[in-house]
């Protein structure tokens, strides 16, 4: 809102100067005229009023060329700052933004570890445009060129999101592939049309270049680091979207990555039925009589890793009205905790969530075999334990990052049975009575 206020007056105070400066050639041609015109000594009024005359035109196209120069300064990355640029709006995502402009949309990502600073800025320009543009866009920008129709996708909820926007075949490698739940990257892996590009962490750089992608979407982290990734000549594109503090604001990066594929109006459509069912839900959960204390994950090698209260999970709990054990910390990342710190704060808890691995759910003898602490949870006595498993089939990491809607629906089935709504829950499931 601040650049489109700033920009408009920019806007206006160049109208007023060329107004000025039309009006100023004008008195200036006229004086000319009066002063070739009129050669007695009568006309000395009118030789002061044409050196004055001469003196504001000036000072008009002097102001005009400030004002005009000052403008230009207006985009940081260094290039040139168009005027005629539409911002695209984003109402939850507070760490990315996006103007467009005649022939290209410049995307600049925030940088969530140094606030203030900028992650990333991405131009990009339709192929059909990219001839004309060519000497006109911001310095310091990554072209990408669109639609993007060959990538290399490092995280699974990035490969669940192009499927859900009907572009299953802009992916043409992934890596982490084990930990894919998709059918269409597992059959394309099977049948060699999608490539198994390793481990995200050192992925195999040859394989990637063979596929000449257009874009490899990574997952960035503080202070990260893509080695020769950097030098393939391949825009990276830093999917930060994780960093977002509200689930809708995650959620609505899907705008973003529909503009790089070319399948902006899908991703437009997709979210807008993702926020109205999400805040019809919350709507639901607000009429119910009962707010539960919720506790979620489990001991790792003896640190609790719990999100923090400012989280997208912490804030999409209080969302589905519940209290979050965790709900005054002010992280948005993930806190590691003591277990005994965590048994303290949350023993009164009376809903537990957890995702586990393997088929088989946990029994209470395998959890105490882990921790013995688990015991002094409310939840665990009275049977208020769920868990996520992959052995119920449904991609649980796959989906929720860009259909929070979906997770919000089990959560306020799990926390408010008075509200006596039909139907199982999605996800997660009650580990024993």
């Amino acid at each position: 809102m601040a650049v489109f206020i700033l920009k408009s007056a920019f806007s206006f105070a160049r109208w007023l100067f060329m107004v000025t400066f039309a009006l100023a050639i004008g008195f200036l041609v006229q004086l000319i005229y009066i002063n070739m015109c009129n050669s007695n000594s009568n006309n000395m009024y009118y030789s002061k009023f044409f050196r004055y005359s001469v003196s504001s035109f000036v000072l008009a196209l002097v102001g005009l060329a400030a004002l005009m120069g000052l403008g230009s300064c207006g985009n940081a990355s260094g290039g040139k700052w168009s005027e005629n640029g539409d911002t695209i709006g984003f109402k939850y995502a507070d760490h990315i933004t996006a103007v467009r402009h005649d022939g290209y949309t410049l995307v600049s990502l925030a940088n969530p570890w140094r606030r203030g600073s900028v992650l990333h800025r991405y131009a990009l320009v339709p192929r059909t445009d990219s001839a004309r543009v060519a000497g006109s866009l911001p310095e310091g920008a990554t072209v990408v060129y669109t639609p993007v129709e060959r990538s290399v996708v490092f995280t699974s909820p990035h490969c669940f999101l192009l499927g859900a926007l009907g572009a299953e075949k802009v992916v043409d490698g992934v890596c982490d592939f084990g930990y894919i739940n998709l059918p269409y990257v597992q059959r394309g892996v099977k049948a060699g049309a999608i490539a198994d590009c390793g481990n995200s962490m050192s992925p195999s750089i040859e394989r990637i270049v063979s596929l000449r992608p257009q874009a490899v979407l990574v997952s960035p982290f503080e202070g990260a680091s893509y080695g020769q990734l950097d030098h393939i000549g391949v825009p990276l594109v830093e999917c930060a979207d994780y960093m977002e503090t509200s689930a809708l604001g995650r959620a609505e990066w899907m705008r973003f990555y529909g503009m790089l594929i070319g399948r902006e109006r899908e991703a437009d459509s997709l979210f807008a039925v993702v926020e109205r069912n999400y805040k019809e839900t919350m709507r639901l959960a607000a009429t119910s009589r009962l707010r539960p204390k919720v506790i979620t994950e489990r001991v790792v090698s003896g640190v609790w890793y719990c999100p923090g209260g400012k989280s997208s999970m912490g804030r999409l709990i209080a969302d589905a009205g519940a209290r979050y054990a965790f709900a005054a910390d002010g992280h948005s990342g993930s806190l590691t905790l003591a277990p005994e710190k965590v048994v303290a704060e949350a023993s009164d808890a009376d809903c537990w969530l957890f995702i586990y691995n393997g088929g088989k759910a946990p029994l209470p003898a395998d959890l105490l075999a882990e921790y013995q602490g688990y015991k002094m949870l409310k939840a665990f006595a009275g049977g208020g334990v769920y868990g996520c498993g992959s052995a119920t089939g449904v991609p649980y990491f796959e989906e929720v990052s860009f259909r929070p809607d979906l997770l919000l629906m089990d959560f306020v089935r799990i926390f408010h049975p008075d509200l006596g709504l039909k139907g199982s829950a999605r996800y997660y499931q009650k580990l024993w009575k």
